[in-house]
Order: structure tokens, then C-alpha cells, then sequence
């Protein structure tokens, strides 16, 4: 078969996930029952409310057209007051908000929109896959944005060298890590980025999950962090949307502008019945997120003090809805592979994120506490296991 992807295609990096979730499958399709811990989707039904406005929506004419390039200006106002609600944060709804399909698709074609070919990337190692395949569509060049267990996960400024690179990636609450920034961190960030020219966007999927009376801070709220960057929130982790494809950037009107003038070219917002249900998820009450929060602290601790009882020490997330855990033995491939093949417990290996988890695995929290307590049986058997033949 010929291959007819362009150079271009062809300098992608790998879809790690697809081959994963083939191997899970094909196992499942053995007889094996396999407890999937590996993926990264909410694992609840949308609120019913959100889902009634779609339906109300679907039934006016209106909504079954073309709607503006830009989004429905009542969505970009319940963005902007939803900003100032949360976090204090005023947004101009027309030149500082901008409508995305999705967060993964804002944040994979924002470098083409602000850089040149050639310009560099900061991007987090360990950090989301898909920001590399942005980079090199664009033509970047990616510079590591190391993040160590040591110093909580966060870019040591003092010490980093950014190389000439033009734009910055944070994500807080972190994928894969699950580490928090502090507002203090985001003042350095704000010196360092006017200090080095760089633009600052910050991934804020997890923005809605905190632990232990966390609330995590919006980059936005730093003092003259719109100068420099742009924060993106997606409605898939703070409403269990991630099938809608609805999200926003908002921030530095530039940016702003940049992607806007961008996506009048490639398409025509999202479906104006989505962007209703969108505005009803962003009027809904904070105590629907804070359920949710609520809901993955209770798994997270179930994960963690299970493991922990089985003799794996694990450090407690404080955000997001994963766990990462350095492997107690080997390294990500190998141990990952074992509790998947032996245990029947899917997990993410480290080294999908970056070359610095190599010594790490993800999980997810984004299954019934029943299938977290067998999975941690299932683990501390296999370790049981292993001791016998130690011994």
C-alpha cells in the first residue's frame, strides 16, 4: 500500500493511546476481564440539565444553520461571566474570548496561528502528547520544559534556559502529574515569560478539580498575565462533556484575534445547539463541579490508600483526575505491561508523556470506586506474587 501522507504527517509522533487501546482490546476479545485505569475520559453521563437545553435547542430552526464564525455572542458572555464569577477575572466577551472545537484542537493549532516555522516551543516533559503534534505542525522546534517530582512538578525559572523559544505550555492541575501551581507561581511565570519575550498559554482542563480544599487558580488572575498568554478551559472535565466538543480560550485579545482569524478559515464555530448547552453548563450551579471534585477525591483516596496498604508508596495528587506513581520496579513499559498481562489492570505508561516518565505510570480516575477496589486487589495479588518468589 502506498503511503501517500505528506512530510508533514509524516514528522507526527505516534498515537501511543490507539495502540494501547488495541492491545486492551484485543485481550477483552481473549475472554481476559480487563479494569481499564488507563484512560483520560470522564466516566459519568452529562448533567441532565445540559442535555435538555441541547434538546430545546435541536427543536428551534435556527439552531439547525450556520451560525456565526466567531460563536454565539450569548456563549461568549456566559464565558465572560462565568470568568468573573470564578475567579475574578474580566474578560471583553467580542475581542478576548474565543470559541473552540474542543480544547485539544485549540491548543494542537494555536502555534500555527502565533509562530513561524523554525520558532521554538516550551513544552512540559512530562506533559500531554498532543502538544508536540501542535509544534510540529507548525514547524516548531520543541524545547523541554523540565518537570521534576522534586520541586512538585513545576519549571524551575531560576535555572531554565528557554532557548529562544517564543511560546510557553503550563498545564495546572497537570496532565499527566496531577501537581497545582500556586498564584506565587504564576507571578514568576508572568517575570519570567515579560523577561524572555515568550508567550504563556495555560491548559486549564483540570481547572474545576482540587483536592483537599485546593481551589486551583486561574492564570488569568496573575497581574498581567493577559499581557503576555491566554488560559483554555474545556467543558469535557468540569461537566462531563467530552463528546460535545466545546471549549474556549480567552486572554490576550492578540492571541485571541490570531486564533479567531484562524478558524474563519477552517470552519464555522461549533454546532450552534452545542454552544447552547454550553451556556447552560456555565450557568449551572458551582455545586454541580464541586460533586464531581468531590466524587474523584473519593476515588483518588480509595486508589491511593489501597496501594499504599499493598506496599506501594504513592504520592497523593492534588488536582486532576489521575495518579502518578513511580513504578516500584523496572520501568514504565515493562511494569505497565505486567499489571496489564498479569493483573488484568490497564494503566498508562509514563513514558507516553515524555522521556521524563520514564519511571512512571498514569491512572485514571475515572472508574467505579467497585472497579478501582478490585483493581487494587488484583495489584496487591500480583505483588503478593512477586514476594513469594523474592523469597
Amino acid at each position: 500500500m502506498t503511503d501517500r501522507r505528506s512530510k508533514l504527517l509524516k514528522t507526527l509522533p505516534p498515537q501511543h493511546f490507539v495502540g494501547l487501546a488495541a492491545e486492551v482490546a484485543a485481550l477483552e476479545r481473549s475472554g481476559r476481564d480487563v479494569i481499564r485505569l488507563g484512560q483520560g475520559t470522564p466516566d459519568l453521563p452529562t448533567p441532565a440539565p445540559i442535555c435538555e437545553a441541547l434538546q430545546t435547542a435541536l427543536l428551534d430552526p435556527a439552531t439547525h444553520q450556520y451560525g456565526p464564525f466567531r460563536g454565539q455572542t450569548r456563549l461568549k458572555q456566559a464565558v465572560a461571566t462565568f470568568y468573573q464569577t470564578e475567579y475574578g477575572v474580566a474578560l471583553d466577551a467580542e475581542t478576548e474570548v474565543a470559541i473552540l472545537i474542543g480544547s485539544k484542537s485549540g491548543l494542537i493549532t494555536l502555534p500555527q496561528c502565533v509562530l513561524e516555522p523554525g520558532d521554538g516551543m516550551l513544552l512540559p516533559n512530562p506533559g500531554y502528547p498532543d502538544y508536540i503534534s501542535g509544534a510540529r505542525l507548525a514547524g516548531a522546534v520543541v524545547h523541554d520544559l523540565v518537570l521534576r517530582e522534586e520541586n512538585g512538578y513545576l519549571p524551575d525559572y531560576e535555572t531554565l534556559d528557554p532557548q529562544g523559544a517564543r511560546l510557553m505550555y503550563l498545564n495546572y492541575p497537570s496532565n499527566p502529574t496531577g501537581a497545582v501551581a500556586s498564584p506565587a507561581f504564576f507571578d514568576d511565570t508572568v517575570r519570567f515569560a515579560n523577561k524572555h519575550d515568550l508567550m504563556v498559554v495555560h491548559d486549564f482542563a483540570y481547572g474545576s478539580i482540587g483536592f483537599d480544599g485546593h481551589v486551583p487558580p486561574s492564570f488569568l488572575q496573575t497581574p498581567g498575565a493577559k499581557d503576555i498568554g491566554i488560559e483554555v478551559y474545556t467543558m469535557s472535565k468540569a461537566f462531563n462533556m467530552s463528546g460535545w466538543r466545546v471549549a474556549f480560550a480567552v486572554g490576550n485579545r492578540d492571541i485571541i484575534e490570531a486564533i479567531n482569524t484562524y478558524q474563519d478559515h477552517v470552519h464555522v464555530s461549533v454546532f450552534s445547539a452545542i454552544q447552547e448547552a454550553a451556556i447552560a453548563a456555565l450557568e449551572s450551579p458551582r455545586s454541580l463541579r464541586d460533586d464531581l471534585s468531590r466524587l474523584y477525591e473519593a476515588r483518588r483516596d480509595r486508589l491511593v490508600d489501597g496501594l499504599r496498604q499493598a506496599g506501594w508508596d504513592i504520592t497523593a495528587p492534588s488536582g486532576s483526575f489521575f495518579v502518578w506513581a513511580k513504578v516500584p520496579d523496572g520501568d514504565a513499559k515493562s511494569f505497565s505491561h505486567k499489571l496489564l498481562h498479569e493483573a488484568g489492570v490497564a494503566v498508562t505508561p509514563g513514558y507516553f508523556f515524555g522521556s521524563e516518565g520514564e519511571r512512571y505510570v498514569r491512572f485514571g480516575l475515572v472508574s467505579a470506586e467497585s472497579k478501582i477496589d478490585e483493581a487494587v486487589e488484583r495489584i496487591e495479588k500480583l505483588f503478593a506474587t512477586y514476594e513469594e518468589v523474592r523469597a
